[in-house]
């Protein structure tokens, strides 16, 4: 099945305006996790767990009354994928969280961005294309970039070996949970795709908080609301936007957004100073980005005169 021409990133690249800023938007959002995280009284997967449980329900009713009541129908062929895009989610913040507790905060900013570049490959890998000369530089600005923002305070040895690992399966499993959604996102609208792949990880964050003996009720919920407004209703509800109207390979590199804002945060809120090889790495991120934006906008312009 070929996707309609509404979400064919190849198509229409002058009408991709929205899709980028809601892109950057939902990266925005989704940096502020850590800190509600690390704010929260509960564990860290139990912090996934009401990360998804309070905004299932405003995704369920908002996917209810924007589509008619009929969201199942709408799945109706991709629950397998929608249910498999839950689980990879789940298992991503839980794997992710818990890897935090483990290692530093730059080296989980690395891993946990491993899609970064596993999605614009699986994005060539399904086009049967290497990438173009334009996508390529893009590419190692960003990898260059990310390298600079996070490498000069990584550290790599024994007593973070168990973080990495986790934080790098994080990285690994948002990148399926991405690949699955993009599937969904064919067929399927943003709010109803997000609001049942949601549905799906609940259970299985509440089951893992459980098991590992952690504290499930809060003390204090602002941070889980926030959390769950800020990271799951409008970064992921932004992201999952973007999904069905932009190529793997821009939503990979815009991931770097998120340790640029997330070092900007430490550095208002904890004092953490960036110095000139941070302003660096972010100035090529975001080079990066325009590049490969600006490619796609001029290969999309010139595609009818092949055709005439």
């Amino acid at each position: 099945m070929h996707a309609p021409a509404s979400s064919n990133p190849a198509l229409h690249p002058q009408s991709k305006a929205w899709p980028v800023a809601a892109l950057l938007l939902g990266n925005v959002a989704l940096a502020f996790g850590p800190w509600f995280v690390r704010l929260s009284d509960v564990g860290p997967v139990a912090a996934a767990f009401w990360r998804l449980a309070l905004a299932v329900p405003v995704l369920l009713g908002v996917a209810i009354a924007t589509s008619g009541g009929s969201i199942a129908a709408q799945a109706r062929g991709l629950w397998g994928v929608l249910v498999l895009s839950g689980f990879a989610f789940a298992a991503d913040l839980g794997a992710w969280h818990a890897g935090i507790h483990h290692t530093q905060l730059a080296n989980a900013t690395l891993f946990g961005n491993a899609a970064t570049f596993i999605f614009p490959i699986y994005g060539f890998v399904v086009a049967r294309a290497w990438p173009s000369r334009t996508q390529g530089v893009a590419l190692g600005m960003a990898a260059v970039g990310a390298a600079l923002l996070m490498g000069r305070s990584a550290q790599l040895s024994a007593d973070n070996l168990l973080g990495d690992l986790l934080c790098l399966l994080a990285g690994v499993l948002y990148a399926l949970y991405f690949i699955l959604m993009a599937r969904a996102r064919v067929t399927m609208a943003p709010v109803p795709a997000l609001a049942l792949s949601s549905l799906m990880g609940v259970l299985p964050l509440l089951a893992g908080a459980l098991l590992l003996g952690e504290r499930v009720l809060p003390g204090n919920w602002w941070p889980l609301v926030a959390l769950a407004v800020v990271s799951q209703l409008i970064g992921q509800g932004l992201m999952i936007y973007a999904l069905g109207q932009l190529s793997p390979l821009i939503i990979g590199l815009a991931l770097l957004v998120q340790p640029v804002v997330a070092a900007t945060i430490g550095w208002i809120g904890y004092g953490e100073r960036l110095g000139p090889l941070d302003f660096t790495g972010a100035a090529l991120v975001a080079a990066a980005l325009v590049l490969v934006r600006r490619g796609a906008v001029a290969s999309g312009a010139a595609a009818p005169q092949k055709e005439a």
